[in-house]
């Protein structure tokens, strides 16, 4: 109730019925038998687990109305997007949230995104960015889907969220088939839990009266509410159902390893060589290009070509964004040591590291690696420059020079031509001469890219206030030390 006594609009998921709770209640009506043990000899991949049951909650319903930790907004890459979920959370949350989305400067496709529930019950909300379907590819909208799911459940994680709202993230604007949607929706959130139950308490599917038939039918499959509905639906699951994760597999990329690498398994040992030599090159190791072994030696003795050592640089690369992807990489974003912002003068995408932020001697610096593969991947795409603060950093917080050599050796191509500036601010006279050393006797191309900024007047010619986030540390220590910076400055001729 409200101070006048009105009835409130909010739902709080509390009172909801949870997914088991309908079933339950038949099954006490019907008296039916428990399933006998012979019957459960062919297990569900997905098989009944009341405590994940206990969780899922399926709603007809406004998403903006429910009184959870978060619910899921679903927009277009500036924020802006104009549909009925998007509609109802601002006509809600009121006019602040508009504001507050100025200040994230969009979101990408599958990426998510915090902000303030503001008016809303929930106290946050997550946005996120649906994929436009197409069938051709079809692929790629199935990743990026998968990635809206789980970029929302992880950073529900992050911030020890106890419950999700969600909405259905494929809009009807972007053409995604409601029902291949739900399959990858439901056992992303299926597989999370599985492996990250105890972080999150109810997890709530609100649906249009539209959708609602489609989740009904799809839920039993990832969500069997009993060993009899577990084996009732094995029959409909379809063929991709996603790895442990419940990400997509992509068949192309998959590599078949038998005993007999090439020969059907149904082959007979007794029709002999020939018919094992007969298959030689139809499986993927005759494919491979050369030999590996031969190729690593001619790198050695300097006699591989230019076009061989970046096609294998290409594949290392490759196997460190594969691992980079598959790990949980969590403790290293809750740094807040690397992280996009705005764009500079030039409309190139701005990325900031935070010296201070990385205890060099307190963390995995491999998976610091691996964070920063993952999150620079798309952004090296198109031109960006990196912002380094080294403000008030000390020997904990220093970047061992084999740990860049080996970052600069692993990154793509598109790393080194698409950066065009890095930004040095707050440089020591130490800092300035590792970096010289650096720049000059270990790597090749970054030297002239480079631009010390010893005030934050200084980057504000390159990079307007407004597009940067700055740690209030930073600003603070650059108050004191420059003085406080001024709207109008002449530009610097050091950048």
């Amino acid at each position: 109730m409200d101070p006048l006594g009105a009835p409130s609009q909010f739902v709080d998921i509390d009172t909801l019925p949870g997914w088991t709770d309908a079933y339950e209640a038949k099954q006490l009506d019907s008296h039916q038998n428990p399933v006998g043990k012979a019957q459960v000899d062919v297990r569900s991949p997905f098989p009944y687990r009341k405590d994940i049951n206990e969780k899922i909650i399926l709603w007809k319903g406004d998403v903006a109305l429910l009184n959870c930790t978060a619910i899921v907004n679903t927009s277009n890459e500036s924020l802006t997007d104009k549909n009925p979920v998007s509609e109802s959370i601002f006509m809600h949350a009121g006019p602040d949230l508009k504001d507050e989305l100025q200040k994230l400067k969009g979101c990408r496709t599958g990426e998510a995104k915090l902000t303030k529930g503001f008016n809303l019950a929930a106290r946050f909300i997550i946005h996120t960015v649906g994929p436009k379907y197409k069938s051709r590819y079809r692929t790629a909208a199935e990743s990026s889907l998968y990635s809206c799911y789980r970029n929302v459940l992880q950073l529900a994680k992050e911030q020890a969220m106890c419950s999700v709202g969600f909405c259905v993230i494929n809009s009807l604007k972007r053409c995604y088939p409601l029902e291949d949607a739900t399959h990858i929706a439901l056992r992303t959130v299926r597989r999370f839990l599985e492996i990250h139950g105890e972080t999150l308490e109810k997890v709530v599917f609100a649906v249009s009266e539209l959708e609602e038939a489609t989740y009904q039918k799809l839920l039993p499959l990832y969500f069997p509410r009993s060993l009899e509905e577990e084996i009732q639906s094995l029959p409909y699951l379809p063929v991709d159902i996603g790895n442990a994760e419940g990400e997509p597999v992509v068949p192309e990329r998959q590599i078949r390893i038998t005993e007999k690498p090439g020969v059907p398994d149904d082959a007979s040992d007794e029709e002999g060589l020939e018919a094992d030599l007969s298959f030689i090159g139809s499986h993927a190791f005759a494919r491979m290009e050369g030999d590996v072994d031969k190729q690593r030696r001619l790198i050695l003795q300097g006699q591989l070509s230019e076009a061989a050592l970046q096609k294998q640089h290409q594949r290392n690369y490759n196997r460190w964004l594969c691992q980079a992807r598959a790990e949980d990489l969590s403790d290293i974003a809750s740094l807040k040591a690397l992280y996009q912002t705005g764009v500079d003068n030039c409309g190139r995408t701005v990325m900031v590291v935070v010296g201070r932020n990385i205890p060099v001697t307190l963390i995995d610096m491999e998976k610091a690696l691996l964070y920063f593969i993952h999150v620079m991947d798309h952004i090296a795409v198109k031109e960006y420059v990196l912002v380094y603060f080294h403000t008030l950093t000390n020997d904990y917080n220093q970047l061992d020079s084999n740990f860049l050599k080996k970052l600069y050796d692993v990154v793509d191509a598109k790393y080194k031509r698409n950066l065009k500036a890095l930004y040095f601010v707050h440089p020591t006279f130490r800092s300035k001469v590792s970096a010289w050393f650096f720049t000059t006797f270990t790597v090749s191309g970054l030297k002239d890219k480079i631009h010390y900024v010893e005030s934050l007047q200084q980057l504000f010619a390159a990079i307007p206030p407004e597009q940067i986030d700055l740690p209030p540390f930073v600003l603070e220590y650059d108050a004191r030390e420059n003085g406080p910076y001024y709207s109008s400055y002449p530009p610097s001729p050091d950048l």
